[in-house]
């Protein structure tokens, strides 16, 4: 991956801000500037250079993984090190991620900072991160390819009546280490039958029995980039009004996923699934957003939602989750991860979205 060419891109936004550096400290961030996947690096984008932070016990770490810049290994509080960084980069006046520092430590930058004026920037670094490139795909479709195993070797060949919705789960997460995931991207959702109206249920000890739906919502994470899908199958033989459900979100599903395109307003997508929804009179059982993108975290911009800003880009990666959760009764998603290209939307996953009945 080019780190220093997301710098540079990067650099060449600071005039927007009218700053001659950014402080960047969100994890995520920092990582896809720089490559450095330890828990504590900081980074301070300047015009021309650049300076990487970090402590201690990161000093052999971040040699190597961040060989391309100069790196300063600090003793004692951050930010003064970070402002004496900004400064020797030539700042007057340095950008920061308001949603990358706490209170406290705002606190203690305006005062490390003296006369050099801080200006809270805007989510400059998630922007250029929407559009992912080849390795980022590749990442992406791995993490993926990992959860796909994992959803055929446990849901749909070792479901049996009597398993546990914490156990369900735990056997996902370890067959996706087995199937080369760095581990799950999230905390994996198993919900049976009434559970399934939750849509973020948290795994129970409620036990499988015949005639549950069983709403799974899961992904990997490989070389630190997620996968996230969701699909839904009956334990046992559905009655009909489970099968209309059904058939009613993965129409509005497949409704979704054809308006993803390069240039589609993001607000349209939306629409376009939930329309489906509301015409059915359950628009009020459909709380959330369509879907979101996923990269380095597993909720990143672009946000599908109905009242979002902005039209889809090429090489963007977003996922397409309609959702109808009834009460005492239980709840359908299927959800894919969709690639959007200029002629439309690639799904990801291979995992087959008709009813599965097991």
């Amino acid at each position: 991956m080019d780190h220093a060419l997301r710098r540079t891109r990067l650099a060449e936004r600071l005039d927007e801000l009218g700053v001659d550096a950014l402080l960047v400290t969100r994890a995520p961030n920092v990582r896809y500037l720089t490559g450095f996947t330890g828990s504590n690096g900081r980074v301070v984008v300047g015009r021309a250079a650049s300076i990487f932070l970090t402590d201690g016990r990161y000093d052999e770490q971040s040699r190597t993984e961040v060989a391309d810049l100069e790196r300063r290994v600090y003793r004692g509080p951050l930010l003064e090190p970070a402002v004496a960084a900004a400064r020797d980069l030539g700042s007057a006046r340095l950008g920061f991620e308001p949603e990358g520092i706490t209170y406290g430590a705002w606190d203690r930058l305006r005062t490390y900072a003296g006369d050099l004026e801080l200006i809270p920037a805007p989510a400059l670094v998630e922007d250029l991160r929407i559009v992912k490139d080849a390795d980022e795909l590749g990442r992406i479709r791995r993490a993926q390819a990992c959860a796909d195993v994992a959803f055929e070797n446990v849901v749909l060949s070792e479901l049996t009546e009597g398993l546990t919705e914490r156990e369900v789960a735990f056997g996902l997460d370890v067959a996706m280490r087995r199937a080369g995931a760095d581990g799950p991207g999230f905390e994996t959702i198993v919900a049976f039958g009434e559970n399934a109206a939750e849509p973020h249920h948290g795994p129970t000890d409620r036990p499988l029995r015949r005639g549950d739906l069983v709403k799974v919502d899961m992904g990997g994470v490989f070389d630190g980039y997620h996968s996230d899908m969701t699909r839904t199958v009956a334990f046992g033989s559905p009655d009909e009004r489970i099968r209309e459900l059904y058939e009613l979100v993965a129409a509005a599903q497949r409704a979704g996923v054809a308006a993803v395109a390069a240039g589609a307003r993001i607000a349209d997508v939306d629409r376009a699934a939930r329309g489906v929804i509301e015409d059915a009179g359950h628009g009020e059982r459909f709380p959330h957003g369509l879907g979101h993108g996923v990269g380095l975290e597993i909720h990143e911009a672009p946000m599908l939602r109905w009242d979002a800003e902005g039209e889809l880009a090429a090489g963007a990666v977003v996922t397409v989750e309609p959702g109808v959760y009834i009460p005492g009764v239980g709840g359908v998603r299927i959800e894919d991860m969709v690639e959007v290209t200029p002629d439309g939307g690639r799904v990801i996953p291979s995992i087959a979205k008709e009813l599965i009945v097991l």
